[in-house]
């Protein structure tokens, strides 16, 4: 299933929700066929909202899969373990949502379709409680003392109230997201999958057709009255410049005045010379190729006739050519193209080579073909009458050039991570202030590690400690 298609199917499942049937939104989501961490979080919540928590929690399992770091999924998971009464795995998945938040207050997902701010304080509340249920009560009373002095609005007196229960030693109710709270597709995304009409509809104003309504781009055209009793003759198309050969082997320049060509092209031969090359034209270039590369080429292309009776007239059918093939040219005469060494990688490729090249040389030459560093690629080949691969080394590269044949070597590639990357420092240009939970504040000449680019404006960094975003204004490469 393309983009396009699931992010149909999921405005639609979302729609079904705002109308109140749930029923319709799940068949909607469970349709879709490549699932990501938001779509299989909000089936996780349809599922808890029916109180199928076996469901539910083997659809969080899943978005948790696909994204590790997604704290609400860890927070409804522990929401779906308290209600089967697991409560020791419920407490491990509300200590991994804290975690998660990494030391800011609250994660406020409304950038990522959800409209929810899933606060520290409302996860150490359901942490408390984990541990009243456990019978730890001071572990209770603790984390709802660390809850009241993360508390940030006046809207969480159930906070107080639940810290008054654990005093005498009682339970208090658990703190749940909302049923309907879904993740959203893109409002511009959804925007761009109406069909627009940008050119409108076109209107027949003048014909020469009688009653032409037609308006597309292809008019009813009027019909000829003579239509004549016998097709044409067949006509014989020559090359407008040169005559046309056939290249039979891949030639490759080694100056300026030479022309590349590859096996099967057709060239348009305009002098041969006395020393065997020849001056062609091919896609609009002109150049010299050698002329044993080439063969004559007799190009007629004959019009499509319907078929007619047979003429009166005694017509001969020539018979086909004759020629024979010539011998592949020896390349010792000073023209050679090299070894040709084919490379399987994700793809094929293929790069011409000299003999006996070093190692460092080859390995150059595929990392600008496949557009990698060289540290990260290890070639390998097989042993002559073997299928086992060695790797290949500068140790190995005479072993290597003897398992060339009829001009011919096969190489395999693979690619590992490239662990020299480091992650980017960048210095603060002038102090930063935090003015919201998750901001990341510093002083000039501070060094920042970047951890993730938010947007063209904003940087996720870490700095004396502490984790949150940035301007990226506000600082400089180191």
């Amino acid at each position: 299933m393309s983009f396009v298609n699931t992010l149909r199917q999921w405005d639609k499942a979302v729609a079904y929700v705002e109308k109140g049937d749930i029923s319709s939104a799940l068949r909607t989501f469970l349709a879709i066929e490549e699932k990501i961490s938001k779509i299989t979080y909000n089936i996780g919540c349809l599922h808890l909202h029916n109180d199928d928590f076996d469901a539910a929690e083997k659809a969080f399992d899943s978005s948790i899969g696909k994204d590790e770091h997604l704290a609400v999924a860890f927070f409804q998971r522990g929401i779906t373990f308290y209600k089967k009464e697991k409560f020791e795995e419920s407490l491990l998945d509300f200590q991994q949502t804290f975690k998660e938040l990494r030391g800011n207050q609250l994660i406020d997902y409304k950038p990522l379709g959800l409209r929810y701010k899933l606060y520290a304080c409302e996860v150490l509340h359901n942490i408390g409680l984990l541990y009243a249920k456990l019978g730890k009560w001071e572990k209770a009373q603790e984390n709802l003392l660390t809850a009241l002095n993360l508390r940030t609005e006046a809207k969480f007196s159930h906070i107080d109230q639940a810290l008054e229960s654990i005093l005498k030693q009682k339970l208090f109710s658990l703190v749940e997201i909302k049923p309907g709270l879904l993740f959203k597709p893109n409002k511009n995304y959804v925007a761009e999958l109406e069909k627009k009409d940008y050119l409108g509809k076109a209107k027949v104003l003048s014909s020469i057709v009688p009653a032409d309504n037609f308006s597309g781009f292809a008019p009813l055209q009027p019909q000829v009255e003579d239509v004549p009793s016998t097709p044409k003759a067949p006509e014989v198309l020559r090359a407008l410049e040169g005559e046309p050969h056939t290249v039979l082997y891949e030639f490759i320049p080694e100056t300026k005045e030479e022309l590349a060509v590859l096996p099967g092209n057709i060239v348009f031969v305009l002098q041969r010379g006395t020393d065997n090359w020849a001056s062609v034209i091919f896609n609009e270039r002109r150049g010299l190729v050698p002329y044993n590369f080439l063969e004559p080429l007799d190009i007629t292309v004959a019009l499509k006739v319907m078929p007619v009776a047979p003429s009166n007239r005694n017509e001969q059918i020539p018979d086909p050519p004759r020629r024979r093939a010539p011998s592949k040219p020896n390349t010792s005469n000073g023209v050679s193209s090299g070894c040709i060494v084919k490379v399987h990688f994700v793809f094929t490729i293929a790069i011409c080579i000299t003999p006996g090249q070093p190692y460092t040389a080859m390995l150059q030459m595929i990392s600008t073909k496949l557009k990698l560093p060289a540290s990260v690629l290890t070639l390998s080949y097989a042993k002559p009458d073997s299928n086992e691969r060695v790797t290949v080394d500068e140790s190995e590269m005479q072993v290597l050039w003897s398992c060339v044949k009829n001009n011919r070597l096969t190489l395999w590639c693979s690619a590992s991570e490239d662990k020299s990357e480091t992650r980017k420092k960048m210095v603060a240009l002038y102090s930063y202030e935090a003015s919201t939970p998750e901001d990341l504040a510093f002083s000039k000449d501070d060094v920042i590690t970047v951890l993730s680019k938010v947007n063209e404006e904003w940087f996720e960094g870490e700095c004396n400690g502490k984790t949150g975003i940035f301007p990226s204004s506000f600082v400089l490469d180191q």
